[in-house]
């Protein structure tokens, strides 16, 4: 293994403690590579040849985290037009999708925007670059903009890319007569992409509503993709909250099966209680108010992207993403579109009544949520949307 991906596996180790446990009887040691959001200085070992195949998937995956993935005009960017650096917490995510494809169809550089997107694995890591100025903007979950606010940071939602969160609850095949509900949460490892991040807050959400308190149950810090696959198949979760395309892949493998499914407005109504909006792209809110119209061509672009959405199919849309998003299984990649196709907007308007549900979740078990006055209106705002050329 070269040193560069040594230092590339090193680093995404490190954001997931939990995975070296995945990889058995270690011999080759890898030194832990440095990144300025995360300084550690841990070692991990690889693995013999009986774990080669995992490390290969996961080094694969480590690439694409560690190296932050630029996409712009065919790289990043053509150096022409205003320059926008946006941190995306997943790129190939499907929940994210709607970030990659306005790069692919040409709206960021119509709008004249040279517009640099970097990818971590989780939408918590996201929300740091936002919030250390690394980046202009993140595309996450907007549930991210109520905790940020109690934690005195201003930054809102400028397009709604969602009104469900497209997540879904997957449990092992070893664990699914175990877990049937989440009133069976207690006691059991559940993965997450990361702690604090919105897979955990919804995972703790559906706990607490069914009667299991936070501390009954392990959250595990694992990704998505090949990473969490692992911990399924090897025991190291019994279950946990996922997106496409890692949950096609799931079940085309038969690892797992779905417990509960958020990926459609009804969906999200039957497991939460309401519209939640998710997906976004927001950003912080002096930067917002002090560049308006760059802020206005983002939201052009993006909301002209939804609309393309709405009305091509998933094979269509599959069809404009980079190759490798797809694994080498276009079919299977169509599907995982097509199923999570139902959790976005046509518009980017924030839905009705969803900040409300997602202060609700909040509430249930985040104390300092519980005992803060959260301004709703300050989290998010439609004013560039509304003013969207379709």
């Amino acid at each position: 293994m070269s040193r560069s991906r040594e230092r590339a596996l090193g680093t995404f180790l490190g954001r997931f403690p939990a995975l070296p446990s995945l990889l058995p009887h270690p011999r080759i040691a890898l030194s832990q590579g440095r990144e300025p959001a995360m300084r550690t200085t841990a070692r991990y070992t690889a693995l013999t040849a009986a774990g080669l195949l995992a490390l290969s998937s996961l080094t694969a995956c480590a690439n694409d985290a560690a190296s932050t993935a630029s996409t712009g005009s065919g790289g990043k960017g053509d150096g022409k037009g205003t320059k926008v650096k946006i941190m995306v917490g997943g790129l190939d995510k499907v929940i994210y999708l709607p970030a990659m494809l306005t790069q692919r169809l040409g709206y960021f550089d119509a709008e004249g925007l040279d517009v640099e997107m970097l990818s971590e694995p989780a939408g918590v890591q996201a929300e740091t670059a936002l919030v250390s100025g690394q980046v202009q903007g993140a595309v996450g979950f907007y549930d991210h903009t109520l905790d940020l606010q109690v934690k005195g940071k201003e930054v809102e939602s400028v397009v709604q890319f969602s009104h469900a969160p497209g997540e879904v609850e997957i449990v092992s095949t070893e664990a699914e007569g175990d877990i049937t509900s989440p009133e069976d949460f207690k006691g059991k490892k559940l993965g997450v992409t990361g702690l604090g991040s919105s897979t955990d807050f919804l995972t703790k959400y559906l706990a607490v509503k069914n009667g299991v308190k936070v501390s009954e149950f392990t959250p595990v810090a694992v990704g998505a993709g090949p990473t969490f696959i692992a911990a399924l198949q090897q025991g190291a979760i019994d279950g946990g909250m996922t997106t496409d395309p890692t949950v096609a892949t799931i079940l085309d493998k038969k690892a797992g099966k779905v417990l509960l499914d958020m990926r459609t407005p009804q969906g999200s109504e039957d497991a939460l209680g309401g519209p939640y909006p998710s997906s976004s792209l927001y950003m912080q809110t002096d930067w917002v108010n002090s560049h308006k119209d760059t802020v206005q061509k983002l939201a052009n672009a993006f909301v002209k992207t939804l609309k393309w959405m709405s009305t091509h199919s998933a094979a269509e849309i599959a069809e404009k993403m980079p190759t490798d998003y797809s694994q080498g299984n276009k079919l299977l990649y169509s599907v995982a579109i097509k199923n999570t196709l139902p959790m976005f907007t046509k518009d980017g308007v924030m839905p009705k009544n969803g900040p409300e549900t997602v202060e609700k979740v909040l509430k249930a078990f985040n104390p300092n949520i519980q005992n803060a006055d959260v301004d709703l209106s300050k989290t998010f705002t439609t004013e560039f949307v509304e003013k969207a050329v379709g």
